[in-house]
């Protein structure tokens, strides 16, 4: 078991990479810098992660909801469960914007570190995508093509209104946690064609 100064001390290299990586990209921010951050000494990033590849993985395994995800009933009712997804992104969305800026960031450039967050995250991407197809099965949702529902619903959820970019066209200001993913809800369940009430 790690002593409590090696914990803290690891706890806080991940947070400094967190922020820095966010904020500047991975390419863009040195084991240097997040030490600086982190107010510990360069060596310590090997010695704990074995390296900033490791440490970018490490941030998975540390700030990921893993266990949320490996915990969700794949058998749960569709609509239960899209509804679910949307509910949980959006609230994590919030929760932890540094982990999404990183995620979004490396997808947009097409890093071989996707495969990485892929491991974390594709589970719960499978599980919505399933609903869906079962959903669309069982009549609850009549869509088209499952592959243009599914990356729409994807995109909604990972690519919203948070971005800076977006602020010279939105007027209102930012809603509350229930609001957003109730608005949400709705935006999605209608794009799927839900048929009930």
């Amino acid at each position: 078991m790690a002593a409590e100064g090696e914990t803290d001390i690891k706890m806080r290299i991940l947070g400094a990479s967190k922020k820095l990586f966010a904020q500047h990209g991975y390419e863009g921010t040195s084991i240097r810098q997040i030490c600086e951050e982190a107010g510990a000494n360069v060596a310590l990033v090997s010695y704990h992660f074995g390296g900033k590849e490791n440490l970018f993985g490490a941030l998975f395994e540390s700030y990921f909801p893993n266990n949320e995800v490996r915990s969700i009933d794949p058998d749960m009712d569709p609509l239960i469960g899209v509804k679910l997804i949307i509910r949980e992104v959006t609230a994590y969305r919030q929760s932890d914007p540094q982990l999404i800026s990183i995620i979004q960031q490396e997808i947009i450039m097409n890093t071989p570190r996707i495969q990485k967050i892929r491991e974390h995250v594709m589970p719960m991407w499978k599980q919505l995508r399933k609903w869906m197809s079962d959903g669309r099965e069982q009549g609850i949702f009549r869509f088209g093509s499952l592959d243009t529902a599914f990356m729409s619903v994807v995109g909604t959820l990972l690519f919203h209104r948070d971005q800076e970019y977006w602020s010279v066209m939105l007027e209102e200001g930012k809603p509350d946690l229930e609001t957003m993913t109730q608005d949400l809800t709705d935006f999605i369940l209608h794009g799927l064609h839900y048929q009930g009430e």
